[in-house]
């Protein structure tokens, strides 16, 4: 791709940002990182495409201490070497057996110091366990206070989840809610979704072009997202990226382990979805009509 290209895909992603409660303006489109740092013949490319996503305008890095057992939070730590921290969105998780008063403080200086950051801006709790979410969340705003991490949030939490955490003393400043969201699983849509929108909490969607297997082969070879593409002349990843894009106030955070697919999710923004394109889709893929399960990858 030429230098102006470049430039260009930059230029869009840096404008299309989502806005956090407390007025931080983020990527709408960032990277993800499952699976990285776990196999050395890897690490390379993966590198190279974290630096590439970074170079183009997706700043908001998401990874978590369960992802290769630390593995990821140190290929992260080591691709943003050469950037200056300020410009970075680094997003961590912790796993729901450390979040208690007991761990979390440690889980969270182990993130750091695999990162070698001095704080993280967001620290998200990866999964609803046994916990008390009272006890969580007086150990993320301890955090905050310590200046360990700026905002904290939650991840794969349904409807009456949010809700029991809304009644949680301090779970008002929740900042995200990470969950599973792309074209082929829009459960969130019923009724999850429309709850953070009337709260004003973004989502944060993982595995926006699916997950690999006969669902994700389904939805690139389908008619309808392959007459879009035709349409741009994108690939049909593309298309999938483009759709959750398409709701201003949900944050995409698709993992890419080589340079190539991180310019390719990159140049997605510049394909916006016109309103015949998502009627399309909502035909192939219809929106849910009742309250679904939360999927769970």
């Amino acid at each position: 791709m030429t230098e102006g290209g470049i430039a260009e895909i930059r230029k869009a992603c840096e404008a299309k940002k989502v806005r956090l409660p407390d007025g931080t303006m983020v990527p709408q489109l960032g990277q993800g990182t499952w699976y990285m740092g776990e196999l050395t013949g890897r690490h390379k490319n993966e590198l190279e495409a974290l630096k590439m996503g970074i170079g183009l305008g997706m700043t908001l890095l998401d990874t978590a201490e369960m992802y290769g057992d630390g593995a990821a939070e140190r290929t992260v730590g080591e691709a943003i070497r050469s950037f200056p921290r300020e410009k970075l969105f680094l997003v961590s998780k912790v796993y729901p057996h450390n979040a208690d008063r007991r761990r979390i403080f440690h889980s969270c200086e182990d993130s750091l110091r695999r990162m070698k950051v001095q704080t993280l801006d967001l620290y998200l709790l990866h999964w609803r366990g046994r916990v008390p979410l009272e006890e969580t969340v007086s150990c993320m705003e301890e955090l905050i206070r310590q200046g360990k991490i700026k905002r904290w949030g939650v991840s794969n939490f349904d409807t009456a989840d949010m809700e029991d955490l809304w009644r949680t003393p301090g779970g008002q400043n929740c900042a995200v809610n990470q969950v599973l969201y792309h074209l082929g699983s829009r459960g969130i849509e019923f009724s999850l979704l429309p709850w953070m929108r009337t709260h004003k909490i973004p989502v944060m969607a993982y595995c926006p072009l699916a997950q690999g297997g006969r669902l994700r082969k389904g939805l690139l070879e389908h008619p309808a997202v392959r007459e879009i593409s035709e349409k741009y002349d994108i690939t049909s990843e593309q298309v999938l990226l483009s759709f959750v894009l398409s709701h201003p106030d949900i944050i995409a955070i698709p993992k890419a382990g080589k340079p190539a697919h991180v310019q390719q999710n990159a140049a997605a923004v510049l394909y916006p979805l016109d309103q015949g394109d998502l009627a399309k889709l909502d035909a192939a893929f219809p929106p849910p009509d009742r309250k679904m399960h939360l999927d769970i990858v």
